[in-house]
This record gives structure tokens, sequence and C-alpha cells, in this order.
């Protein structure tokens, strides 16, 4: 499918190429034993067809990129890791110590080398997204170490809830890459939960892969793993990127050693990363939203630079978690206004600089009530006038990211479903525009019989899976099932028709041989 191409009809299949049935293979997204969970959009590729908003004006932008500039020659950003302190010195700037200091010249130089737009490649060629321009794709919850659901309540993660979220990140084709844990299976010890994770990832998906930057063993493990779920050679690897990370700067102004470390190795193999520095306005960064996007900036422009030193032309994106905390509490708030704000004008910078765009879709709501879905609309109408192009946390975010709600991510696949459909290009023509439509009922008829409604009523619009669009009589009469409920029952239904996307056996007998070998050799240390 070309990625102009417009579905305006849902499907019952899940989309995407089939291959041999491998372990655990077989229809890729749901069987259809009594008919499948959901009627839904097959597998396809998203474009943007709005222009941003820019809520500020050009002089106003030259403003925040020149206080970003001093913030970097003047002020500096530490660098805790020596050896990506001493590539940046080796390119021209200034070190102190662990601080970094830099000119614009040497920024603008460097960012200039890194591509506007550029390509992910996952095992299923078919899955393939591309970030930039106007593209836009959606990923699950990632990281929280807990998880919920109506009938089990709040609790901490398992591999098996780590499974399950996996494959709903799989089962929904509005979701188009595997970004971090959807949960962090807290039954699995931290030396090997790298390994067993991403050997469910790459079985249980076919999507895009994210690496976690937290020491060498870990990204070196997940780049290997990758190669081989992809059936590559290591220069096929690294030819073009197939996988990615996201860091995240310790703000105020600061650079960790392993972040910087998992994101030099991947630069050096050619695979990108997300730079988002987590900027909350009032604590972390300065109470004003304007001053805490410009911190932001700063911070993830001159991480962009490093990955330029290291090898230039690299891809990388910048990425925007800035918002502010409840000032009465000090609690973080997402999905509000301010947070709308940041990521618009995080956005007008990104196209600035050139550079692709992360946003999240998020909320501060600790249940899957009203209060999480406007929070959550407000972050993705963000991200829809800001110019996103890759978006985290787009499925099953609770309570600031320490919850995956198994209800949530089925209703904010509805959304997401929903924006996809808001999305498709408006097309004007003697067809739509329908003169001869109004001609022929004209003042005292009505369209629901002739020929053009007929021809079209069954596409015509979006048809919700989730949404109930009975009159109150109905919904009372069907046991008044609240959405929540309804989503409850969709994800068991959903879960129990899976099955796993093709995987040839002996791509899937080397990495469990690559795994088990891995952990007999102890996987990545955990004291330091």
């Amino acid at each position: 499918m070309s990625e102009s191409e417009t579905i305006t009809e849902p499907q019952d299949a899940s989309g995407g190429r089939r291959g041999r049935r491998g372990r655990g293979g077989g229809r890729e997204g749901n069987a259809r034993r009594g008919g499948p969970a959901i009627r839904q959009y097959p597998w396809q590729t998203i474009t943007n067809p709005d222009k941003p908003t820019e809520p500020v004006d050009a002089e106003a932008v030259e403003k925040i990129h020149d206080t970003a500039m001093r913030i970097l020659e003047e002020v500096g950003i530490e660098f805790l890791n020596p050896e990506a302190a001493e590539i940046l010195r080796q390119h021209g700037a200034d070190v102190d110590g662990e601080t970094v200091r830099m000119g614009r010249d040497m920024v603008m130089e460097k960012i200039a080398l890194a591509p506007s737009q550029f390509t992910l490649t996952p095992r299923n060629l078919d899955r393939k997204i591309t970030i930039g321009g106007n593209h836009l794709v959606f990923g699950n919850v990632s990281s929280p170490p807990n998880c919920s659901d109506l009938d089990r309540g709040r609790r901490t993660g398992t591999r098996e809830d780590y499974r399950n979220f996996m494959k709903l990140t799989q089962y929904f084709n509005c979701i188009h890459f595997a970004g971090g844990y959807p949960v962090e299976p807290m039954d699995l010890h931290p030396s090997i939960r790298h390994l067993e994770c991403l050997y469910d990832k790459l079985t249980i998906t076919d999507k895009v892969v994210h690496a976690y930057s937290l020491g060498k063993e870990r990204v070196e493990d997940v780049m290997e793993m990758t190669r081989i779920a992809g059936g590559l050679t290591h220069e096929e690897f690294e030819a073009t990127p197939r996988m990615y990370t996201n860091i995240n700067s310790t703000s105020p102004l600061k650079h960790d050693f392993p972040m910087l470390d998992g994101m030099m190795r991947l630069a050096r193999r050619g695979q990108p990363t997300i730079v988002t520095p987590f900027t909350l306005a009032g604590a972390m960064a300065p109470v004003t939203m304007v001053g805490a996007v410009t911190q932001s900036l700063a911070e993830a422009l001159i991480a962009i630079v490093l990955i330029q030193c290291i090898r230039p032309g690299c891809p990388a994106a910048i990425g925007t978690f800035t918002s502010n905390v409840d000032m009465k509490t000090g609690a973080p708030a997402f999905g509000t206004p301010d947070y709308v704000r940041a990521t618009q004008i995080t956005g007008q910078m990104a196209r600035y600089y050139g550079l692709p765009m992360r946003s999240s879709g998020v909320c501060a709501a600790n249940v899957p009530d009203g209060q999480s879905m406007w929070e959550y609309m407000n972050s993705m109408w963000a991200v829809i006038t800001s110019g996103t192009n890759v978006v985290y946390h787009a499925a099953g975010w609770l309570e600031g990211g320490l919850c995956a709600s198994y209800e949530k991510f089925v209703m904010d696949c509805e959304v997401l479903q929903q924006f996809q459909a808001y999305l498709n290009p408006v097309e004007v023509n003697d067809e739509t525009l329908a003169f001869d439509a109004v001609k022929e009922v004209g003042s005292n008829g009505h369209f629901f019989g002739i020929q053009h409604t007929q021809d079209r009523y069954e596409t015509a619009f979006y048809n919700p899976f989730l949404s109930d669009w009975n009159n109150y009589e109905n919904f009372e009469e069907r046991g008044s099932v609240w959405t929540h409920d309804r989503a409850n029952k969709m994800y068991k239904q959903i879960l129990e028709e899976f099955e796993a996307p093709a995987l040839d056996p002996a791509i899937d007998e080397e990495l469990r041989e690559f795994v088990d070998k891995r952990i007999e050799e102890g996987g990545a240390p955990t004291d330091f």
C-alpha cells in the first residue's frame, strides 16, 4: 500500500503480509472464530495533510533559537559520560570538567547533517514506517511499572501482562511500532529482562522495535536480536535503520552515562535515537512554558550534535515531553492547555531545525474515566496541530505513566482510528459536491433513498468499534454498559483470539539460542 493511499472502509483482517507458519505462527492480528473482536482499518501509514499551528511568529522563533544557543554557549550542559564529552571536544566544543559548551555555528553545522526524514524497517517489510515530513506513526504505552483492569485492579506488572499488551500492540493496526515495555515485567530479573522481553516482542509482533539505553549489554543484545529476527547480515543491519532508542536528558541541563552510551552505540551502527528532554515547567525547567521549551531544545540539540559527530547523517529526532506541574502538589500534569502549546511551539522549532519530532498521548488521570479521555484528546490534538511525526504512549497510558490500562488501551485505539479517518484527504469533485443529488431531492424530499446515498452509505462515515451510538432506550435495554466495560470485554476477546505473526522456525530457533546463551552468561550487570 502506498503511503498516500486512503482507506475508507474498516475491514476484519488486521492487514500485513502473511508468511510461513513458524513457532506460534498463524494469521496476523486475530483469528476469526465466531467473528473478529472488532472491525478495524487494515494496516496503513498515515500522513497529516493539515498545516501545523504556529503559536509564535517568526521573530519569536528567532528569539527562542537565540536563547537556546546562549544556553549552550554560556551555561552549558553536563555530560556524565567522559567519552561523549571527549568526542564533542575533538569536534570543537569547550569541555570544562563535565560541562560542555559549544558555539551556535557548531550546533547548526552538525544538526544540518541529520536527515529530515528516514524509514524504519522491521522484520516484516510491509510494516516499514517513515519518520519525518508529514508522516505520523503511533506507538504503545511504554515503561509503567504497574498495570490495571476492571477485574483485577491495579497491580505490579508481570511477564504475562507484558505479553498481553504486546498482543494488543500487534493486533491493533493503528499502532505502528512497538515502543518500550508496555508494562515492566517485574517477575523477570533485571539482568535478563531485556532478553526475554525482546524475544517476546520479536515473536509476538512484527513491527518496529525499541531498545532501552540502559547499559551496553542491553543495547548490544537488542541490536543483535533485531538483526537475527530480520534474517540480516551485519552489513544489511547497518545499511538502514531497523530499530531505534529513545533517551531522556536529566533535566535541568544534564545527560547521564548509560543513555549517552546506548545512543552512541546505536549511532555507530546507523540506528536512530529520539532525544526527549523531560522538562516539567516549574520543577526541572522554568515556570514559563516558552522558557521550558527553550531549555528542552538546548538539551536535545546538543545530543543530536553528538550523534552527527559520531556518524554524520545518522537519523535522529527531537522529542518533547514539556508539560507543567501542579504548583500545589508538585505532581506532573499532562494533557493540559499548557502542554498543548508547548508541543506546538516545539513543533515550530523542530521544523526550524529540520528535524522529525516526537510527542506523546498522555494524561494524569488515575482511571480510564472522562478525565483520562479529555486529557488524552488534548494530547492528541497537540500531536495533530504541532506536526508531530512519532507519538509515544499513544495507547494505554494512565497515572502520568505509572500504570498501563487494558481498557484504556482499547479506548485510545478507538480515538487513534478516528484520527486516521479525520486525516483522510478531503476530495472535492462533482460526485462529492453532489449538486445533482441536491437538485434531485429539492426542498420537499430526503436523501436516504436516492441512488447517490445508496452507493455510498456503507463507507460514507467513520464507523466506530467501541463507541455506542444507540439512543438511551436501546442503551438501557442492552444493559447500560459503560465504555470502559465494553473495552474490558473487547480486550479479553482480542487476547483469546490472538495468533502471533509468522516467523521462520530457523530464525526463531536462532533467537532462542541467543537468548539462552546470554542468560547463561549472566545477561546484563545490575550491581554498580
